[in-house]
C-alpha cells in the first residue's frame, strides 16, 4: 500500500534527507528535486551531494543523479532515490505525486502551494498551514522541533545559525 505513495521532497539537504530516509525506509516511492549546484553543506548525510557525485549512499539508500523523469522511473525500479535537477518544480505537474515536501529551508515560501499535490508540507518558516500547505514541520531546535503544525506557522527564522560541536 506504501509502495503505491509518490512522495516528492524539493530539497536535499541534511533535514530533507531524513525526511527522503524515513519515506524511503516506510516504503514510499520517493524523489528529490535539487539545484544543479546545490549548496549542500553536510554532503556526507545529503541525497543532494548526488548532483555532485552521481551516486550517494546514505545508511544503505541509493540517491542517483537522473536527468529526465524516465531516468528517475528507472531509479524507482532499482529501488533507489532519483536526485534531479528541477529548481523550478517542473516534476511536480509532470510526476503528480500525492505528497509534496518542500524542504528546500529557505526560511519563506519560493513557490510551493497547496494545490500541488493531494498533501503538501513543508518545513520551517516560511509556511503557513491552511494556507500554503497542509501542515508545516518546526524546524528550530528545542523542544518543539519535529512538531506537525496543522493551523498556523513555524517559529520566525531567527537569523542565528545553532550551534554545531561550538560553532555556528
Amino acid at each position: 500500500m506504501l509502495e503505491d505513495i509518490r512522495v516528492l521532497v524539493r530539497g536535499g539537504g541534511d533535514l530533507a534527507s531524513g525526511v527522503v530516509y524515513r519515506l524511503f525506509r516506510s516504503g514510499m516511492q520517493v524523489m528529490v528535486l535539487e539545484l544543479a549546484q546545490p549548496t549542500v553543506i553536510r554532503r556526507a548525510v545529503a541525497f543532494g551531494a548526488a548532483m555532485f557525485e552521481g551516486l550517494v549512499e546514505i545508511e544503505g539508500i541509493v540517491g542517483r543523479r537522473v536527468d529526465a523523469l524516465e531516468e528517475a522511473e528507472d531509479s524507482l525500479a532499482k529501488d533507489e532515490v532519483p536526485v534531479m535537477a528541477d529548481p523550478e518544480g517542473k516534476a511536480i505537474s509532470e510526476w503528480s505525486p500525492e505528497v509534496l515536501v518542500d524542504a528546500i529551508l529557505a526560511k519563506r515560501n519560493l513557490g510551493t502551494k497547496i494545490t500541488d499535490a493531494p498533501i503538501v508540507i513543508g518545513l520551517g518558516p516560511g509556511f503557513a498551514a491552511g494556507v500554503d500547505v497542509h501542515a508545516v514541520v518546526e524546524t528550530e531546535r528545542g523542544h518543539n522541533l519535529g512538531r506537525v503544525i496543522l493551523e498556523g506557522t513555524a517559529a520566525p527564522d531567527t537569523g542565528i545559525p545553532g550551534a554545531v560541536m561550538g560553532y555556528t
